[in-house]
């Protein structure tokens, strides 16, 4: 057939119209289906049927191209690819997987913008955490010449085309009722592996609005059972795995192993992307330095004598006067400054009894008796060292974060703050001033602060105190090791001799080998660390049973041969090689 249309004109998927049509179709509704112009009309919906509507040649590269030159914007060569994946081979729905910091928020930018271009698409939303919307909201702007909406009010969904929500705003009831009603060509959720249950309120928002394009964001597909997986996909597109009935007999060995992987492997190409750090996307190197420091004796016994009571509250377990996740923080807080634990001392004196009010009393004021931590005395030398470059110190108390500032302002040396009590606006305004201002050389960032925050402009970080689990502290160094980054990284971990954050270092750097893990598969350590909390009690169960250092050091030697057993278990969940 091709052939022969071929001397009636070329073969394209321009739409052109036929002549006569009105003719055309009073002859098929007197049946004549024999005439010329039936046969033609017939031919046309044939090649109609063929057409995808993707040429190969993105519109957006040549729209912005000069925008681009402006704002500093290289789309990289595996962004380009997902792109034209997207739009020609998935038809617009896929999940976007990418490995941490390797651009998802620009591929699915891109795509937006793309379908704009291509008039496929007008009314556009996109749901994300509520701390992510204004970053969304500036790339679009910024990358895109797209200028969205944050909605707040319920008329938001029906008079604006563009619109950026978080989903806990979109899934409360009188917001779902209107978003129900309307009908989106394109529906974008970030951080999608909120959406793995079926049973949440989250799936079920997502799963009822209509829409013809679908985009899901999410580093981690695939974690802890291959069911989720299987709830992510059909989400996306029903039916592409069967039932679920199906799906377990056919390639679930059981929940965290899969059968026949290849079979299942084709499958999820039809809807998942992946890019994986190597060599088409490769970025500077990051170098990694431990700054170990010797503690001045008062600090030295303050650490001893909580880490005592902390022990003797844990062994008492039902009997104890203080809550062990209260007792996890009191540990760590006295690694990371004497003001974080006095803060939380003084807070328990409020609850307890008489005799443990005494006890904590005498923790107190010790405490007060150190008007200095040695821990800034290293932080300002290596300020003095790296001159002018920019900084951010992270630490996961407020209170240490106001003793930094202090300490610093006090050394005629100006800093910022930046924690999870600023509102969204403050937040923009922070980073920007921190961006654009050469005598702000300093951001104190607090762990709630810095999720979701892009610093790509600075390249030095310094770990004030360091996170129990090995992911947070990962996800620390991808504020400034990320897509975009053009220079070397330099971190430094403070870690303070003979305390519980040295030897928890040790463990993480000698026995997971962390760093090294962290650049060669960085999802071993999501599988295993996924659940921190669980993590988190397992080094505070090797810290309280011990009576000394040697039997501490034995214990997380333990947990470490542990941990190696269970990363390396060829039956643990890895989304990498099902892709």
């Amino acid at each position: 057939m091709k052939a022969f249309l071929s001397t009636d004109r070329e073969f394209s998927p321009q739409i052109e119209f036929l002549s006569n049509p009105v003719e055309i179709i009073n002859q098929l509704n007197r049946q004549e289906w024999d005439s010329w112009e039936a046969f033609r009309l017939r031919a046309r919906a044939a090649e109609l049927e063929l057409f995808t509507g993707f040429d190969d040649q993105l519109l957006v590269y040549t729209h912005l191209r000069e925008h681009w030159r402006q704002v500093g914007l290289i789309p990289y060569a595996h962004q380009e690819a997902t792109v034209k994946r997207v739009i020609g081979e998935l038809r617009g729905r896929a999940i976007l997987a990418d490995e941490v910091g390797l651009g998802k928020t620009i591929e699915a930018g891109m795509i937006i913008k793309e379908y704009i271009l291509r008039g496929l698409v007008k009314k556009v939303l996109i749901l994300t955490p509520a701390s992510l919307c204004r970053q969304w909201a500036a790339e679009l702007s910024q990358k895109f010449t797209l200028y969205p909406v944050l909605a707040k009010g319920t008329f938001d969904w029906e008079r604006y085309d563009l619109v950026i929500s978080p989903l806990e705003l979109a899934k409360q009831v009188k917001h779902r009722r209107v978003i129900e009603n309307l009908y989106y060509d394109l529906l974008v959720v970030d951080e999608a592996h909120k959406l793995k249950n079926p049973a949440t309120k989250n799936w079920q928002l997502v799963s009822s609005i209509r829409k013809k394009f679908f985009l899901l964001l999410t580093a981690t597909p695939l974690q802890n059972d291959l069911k989720e997986l299987f709830n992510l996909i059909s989400l996306l597109r029903p039916g592409q795995l069967g039932s679920y009935r199906n799906f377990r007999r056919n390639y679930m060995a059981d929940k965290r192993t899969a059968k026949n992987p290849e079979e299942l492997r084709s499958l999820l190409g039809r809807v998942m992307i992946r890019n994986r750090r190597g060599p088409q996307v490769n970025l500077p190197p990051r170098k990694v330095a431990t700054m170990p420091l010797t503690p001045s004796p008062e600090e030295m016994e303050l650490y001893r004598r909580i880490t005592e009571f902390v022990r003797h509250e844990y062994r008492r377990g039902e009997k104890a006067a203080v809550n062990p996740l209260t007792l996890l923080t009191l540990q760590r807080e006295v690694c990371s400054s004497s003001f974080a634990a006095a803060h939380t001392l003084y807070k328990l004196t409020q609850k307890s009894g008489e005799k443990e009010a005494a006890q904590i009393l005498a923790l107190m004021e010790l405490s007060a008796k150190l008007k200095e931590n040695t821990k800034m005395n290293l932080v300002e030398e290596i300020l003095r060292q790296i001159g002018e470059e920019k900084v951010i110190i992270f630490t996961e108390f407020l209170a240490t974060q106001q003793y930094i500032l202090a300490r610093l302002k006090r050394n005629g040396l100006p800093a910022l703050t930046f924690d999870g009590r600023m509102s969204a606006s403050k937040k923009d305004f922070t980073i920007g001033r921190f961006r654009r201002d050469p005598a702000q050389r300093v951001l104190i960032c607090t762990e709630s602060g810095g999720e979701g925050i892009n610093l790509q402009f600075c390249r030095t970080m310094i770990n004030y105190d360091l996170p129990w689990n090995p992911m947070r502290l990962e996800q620390r160094i991808g504020r400034i090791h990320r897509l975009g980054q053009t220079r070397e990284v330099f971190v430094y971990n403070l870690v303070t001799q003979g305390t519980i954050e040295e030897h928890l270092l040790k463990l993480l750097i000698e026995k997971v080998r962390l760093f090294e893990l962290v650049i060669g598969d960085l999802q071993k350590i999501i599988n295993y660390f996924g659940k921190e909390k669980s993590f988190e009690s397992k080094v505070m169960g090797a810290l309280v049973a011990a009576e000394n250092d040697a039997e501490l050091t034995q214990n997380l030697e333990v947990l470490g041969d542990q941990i190696l057993k269970e990363m390396e278990n060829p039956s643990a969940l890895n989304i990498d090689e099902l892709l």
